[in-house]
């Protein structure tokens, strides 16, 4: 296929938080005596934070009001931003880093297609901001993946048909995403793996090698 721009989820495919989303939903939710591992965390990829507290309380015997479920989701995302200070641009990696540099040097233009309200955050943490074209996340979004429309109004932000555009992700549910709207989508990490993804890869750098403009 021929593309003319690369939308990108964040967390997993150019950055790594998974451990400060564990760690701040642990911390959130432990006073109320839920369980929580790191399998259930793997559930919340790509998952809006309201929708992730759900999944963790699938097993909870206990009921909350919806009030009660917005101070939690409240008190864990303040968690998770503090823990996200110690993010630096020490954590972009080189792979990541050439690949971005390439697309822009090529003249393709990339997104962030997010479902975190705290993309930009991230990656002024990260100083890779002014890197991209358009910034799709949690903050303007009324549908979380599976649904397309994050990808979707990043590809309206760079003004090309979602035919003409990557999606790489991460998640299976960022695949179904893609791939619901109309999008090439490629598989990494966890999602290398699921049959649905059009291209799988092993590292980022791997998407330079497709075809594109």
């Amino acid at each position: 296929m021929q593309y003319k721009g690369v939308i990108f989820d964040l967390d997993g495919v150019i950055c790594f938080t998974d451990r400060f989303h564990y760690l701040a939903w642990k911390q959130a939710v432990e006073p109320l005596g839920v369980y929580f591992d790191e399998k259930i965390n793997d559930r919340l990829r790509g998952v809006s934070r309201e929708q992730s507290l759900e999944i963790i309380l699938e097993k909870y015997d206990g009921k909350l009001s919806s009030q009660e479920k917005a101070s939690l989701c409240e008190t864990k995302n303040n968690i998770y931003k503090q823990l996200l200070t110690n993010l630096s641009p020490n954590d972009v990696s080189e792979d990541v880093m050439f690949t971005l540099c390439s697309l822009k040097h090529r003249g393709v233009p990339i997104a962030i297609g997010s479902s975190s309200k705290n993309t930009r955050f991230i990656l002024e943490r990260l100083g890779i901001l002014e890197i991209f074209d358009a910034i799709s996340d949690g903050n303007g979004l009324t549908k979380s993946k599976p649904d397309p429309e994050v990808f979707l109004k990043a590809a309206n932000m760079l003004q090309l048909p979602p035919d003409k555009c990557l999606v790489v992700e991460d998640a299976e549910s960022g695949i179904d995403a893609g791939n619901a709207g109309g999008f090439t989508t490629v598989g990494i990490g966890v999602a290398a793996s699921y049959e649905k993804s059009n291209y799988k890869i092993n590292k980022l750098s791997d998407i330079l090698q497709l075809k594109g403009n």
